[in-house]
């Protein structure tokens, strides 16, 4: 299957490159300890839509999002629902793990990831 190519807003470049750079320590570690070193190509901070995916394979079309504090709260779940619908209306699957599973539980998450990738 050919990839589709996902548009995204042009202006939300700086953005994902100002979030590359201010990482937070869970996606640090989710990257520099797994991501990174994993056969498939994963880019940090890729602007999709109206989003910017804090990790993503274009090939699998998978992203993987960090969530943080602001994340639990009603206006914040509410707002992942609506990004999570529209990544998947382009035919995008997203993972979600929250900063304490990356930190308290990588071997789980990391084994988590990699089944998606088998799956794909």
């Amino acid at each position: 299957m050919p990839r589709r190519y996902v548009a995204y807003r042009k202006d939300l470049k700086p953005r994902a490159r100002s979030l590359r750079s201010n990482a937070t320590p869970a996606e640090r570690k989710l990257w520099y300890e797994f991501l990174s070193g994993v056969p498939e190509k994963f880019t940090r901070q890729k602007p999709l839509g109206r989003y910017v995916a804090d990790f993503y394979c274009s090939r699998l079309r998978l992203v993987i999002e960090v969530d943080g504090d602001s994340h639990f709260n009603e206006r914040g779940e509410s707002h992942d629902l609506l990004r999570t619908a529209e990544l998947q209306s382009r035919g995008l699957e997203v993972l979600r793990f929250t900063n304490a599973e990356v930190m308290q539980e990588f071997a789980t998450v990391c084994e988590a990831i990699l089944r998606a990738l088998s799956e794909n």
